[in-house]
């Protein structure tokens, strides 16, 4: 039951800090989300700081939960294209719904955890079926540094993610995803620079 209560409290927490930002995340707050009586965030939580760290490893497991699921469904990727398709439903589930609320929470995390290491030690990318997936494609098509090209992909990827967010520019075109894809692959003796020519003007 504790462990079930804390769950219940994190991802309240979660959605207090989506749409209320970090000033607004308080244990009444987090009561008032979670519906649940007045003190029992602070009951469980007795600190800010230890309502913070639960809500970012929530959010740590629930993206690695969905990473894994993803990268164990999806079929091996046979050229860019397939990649980018990936991709692209990635940003898509980050910028809608339940995941963008994730999201909203994770980049406000990401700022705080610039005064608190020992957030960001927590927010450090980890390894997931999804992020093995991308390696093995990249080094099936031949990029020396795979697992470098890799990082920057995702995180160019990410950045997307954020532009939207924050900007609010609704959807990332997928010509965008298939121009990093393009990028990660180039020069990577494959003889193709990873267009899939489904974005080429026609």
């Amino acid at each position: 039951m504790s462990t079930d209560r804390r769950t219940v409290l994190a991802d309240a927490a979660i959605q207090v800090l989506a749409e209320e930002g970090m000033r607004g995340l308080t244990h009444r707050a987090v009561d008032r989300a979670a519906e649940l009586p007045p003190g029992t965030t602070s009951a469980y939580f007795r600190t800010r700081q230890a309502l913070l760290t639960a809500l970012v490893r929530r959010l740590v497991a629930l993206d690695q939960a969905e990473l894994q699921a993803a990268g164990e469904r999806a079929p091996v990727m046979r050229d860019a294209g397939e990649l980018t398709d990936g991709l692209a439903g990635f940003v898509e589930r980050r910028l809608t719904g339940a995941g963008r609320q994730r999201s909203l929470a994770r980049y406000a995390c990401a700022v705080e955890s610039v005064r608190h290491p020992e957030l960001r030690e927590i927010l450090v990318p980890r390894e997931n079926a999804a992020r093995d997936a991308v390696r093995a494609f990249l080094c099936a098509r031949g990029v020396a540094d795979a697992e470098g090209r890799t990082l920057t992909l995702l995180a160019c990827v990410d950045g997307l993610v954020f532009d939207r967010l924050v900007g609010g520019g609704g959807g990332v075109p997928r010509g965008e995803i298939s121009g990093l894809v393009a990028a990660a692959l180039r020069d990577s003796g494959s003889g193709s620079d990873g267009a899939d020519g489904r974005d080429a003007p026609g």
